[in-house]
């Protein structure tokens, strides 16, 4: 099998599966506080470690981590928690149309309880200009969440232009990291970002763990009631050997193996472009993530593409509506300009840790007669 669809899960590396296991079977406790028991006092400690090394990859302060199930959950805490604390100076917030569902959803579920939501244009490539959101921010506006890069077209936003049009506004500014959490270097001290969303499960560690970066000085409500874990900002047990594994998952990560999994998208993007005709990419060419292609192959169907590459052993994903639960065409590739057409025939490969260089001509090759194939019999040949 060739996967290449590693912005939607990685395989779990084996080193952060062995860190994570001492915690399921032998240091299982709760984390407790120190004048609790040994095991529990274990787990406290375990904790505030991977507190402490997160928060020194990012360059950043250990209480500014809060650790959550995942991208989705602190999304919507940073937009939730940020929105219902500001209230009082008003019930406006901004997202990018090209978000991804953690931040799209959660900023509609909004909309529903009474925020009113600006939903800013992308150009032709995905980015947002800095003037525009300059232009959409007005007195009532809290916060601003515009994704780090695009989860479909790989796309990266100038997020420091952006977070210093909020800072000199005086408004908050939320970006969702989720797939170049690993893949760039942050650092939380220089970067005008007031809350960041982290995920493990793009960087080959355990699915359903991540974190929120909160600025210390940045108010947030808590949005999920119960207990009183991650400093009373988050309800819920700790999930230490997910968070052990997450951490470990974040410090194996290198700027050698960004390198090479540029160099196989690389590889694979140019051929494809060159070998194909009628075929385009999408998003933009340089600024991009390392692992990300995604190229619409015009006259044919995205989702009889992926079903022929499964049956050659290759694993990909398509912005068509037939593989989306909401039967809708890719809201970033129409957000972009796209139409329907170029939204249905897109296919996204996106490397990791455990592709190899050895794989792309058989992609290619694969690509080439399932296209050629395709379009004989597609009714949108031209």
């Amino acid at each position: 099998m060739i996967y290449l669809d590693n912005s939607a899960a990685t395989r779990l590396d084996e080193r952060v599966h062995e860190a994570m296991v001492p915690y399921f079977f032998e240091k299982y406790a709760v984390a407790t506080s120190e004048f609790g028991y040994s095991l529990g006092i274990v787990a406290r400690e375990t904790l505030d470690e991977a507190r402490n090394d997160l928060a020194a990859i990012i360059k950043g302060n250990d209480e500014e981590i809060i650790f959550t199930s995942g991208d989705t959950e602190a999304c919507n805490m940073a937009l939730k928690g940020v929105a219902y604390s500001q209230m009082k100076k008003g019930k406006h917030i901004i997202v990018s149309k090209i978000e991804d569902f953690p931040v799209l959803n959660t900023a509609k579920a909004m909309e529903r309880d009474g925020f009113k939501v600006t939903y800013l244009p992308v150009n032709g490539e995905g980015l947002v200009d800095p003037e525009e959101l300059r232009k959409a921010i007005t007195k009532e506006t809290t916060l601003v969440s515009i994704q780090h890069s695009n989860q479909e077209i790989g796309t990266m936003q100038d997020i420091a232009s952006l977070g210093r049009v909020c800072r000199e506004a005086g408004v908050l500014f939320h970006t969702d990291a989720t797939h170049t959490f690993g893949r760039f270097g942050f650092d939380m001290g220089q970067l005008p970002v007031d809350l960041m969303t982290m995920s493990s499960h793009t960087i080959h560690g355990p699915k359903g763990d991540g974190a929120l970066y909160k600025r210390k000085d940045v108010p947030l409500q808590k949005w999920m009631d119960g207990g009183y874990q991650e400093f009373n900002l988050r309800a819920g047990l700790e999930n230490i050997p997910g968070i052990v594994g997450f951490v470990k998952a974040a410090k194996l990560m290198n700027e050698e193996e960004n390198s090479m999994v540029r160099s196989m998208r690389d590889r694979l993007m140019d051929e494809l472009l060159k070998e194909i005709p009628d075929t385009m990419l999408n998003g933009h060419r340089q600024k991009r993530t390392p692992q990300n292609a995604n190229i619409t192959f015009h006259q044919v169907e995205g989702e009889s593409m992926t079903l022929h590459l499964d049956m050659k052993g290759i694993e990909v994903s398509t912005g068509s509506a037939c593989f989306s639960r909401s039967l809708e065409a890719s809201h970033v590739i129409m957000g972009i300009g796209g139409n329907h057409e170029r939204a249905h025939g897109s296919i996204r490969f996106t490397f990791g840790r455990y592709n190899s260089m050895d794989e792309i001509p058989e992609v290619v090759s694969s690509m080439k007669e399932i296209v050629a194939r395709l379009r004989e019999i597609s009714p949108l040949k031209r």
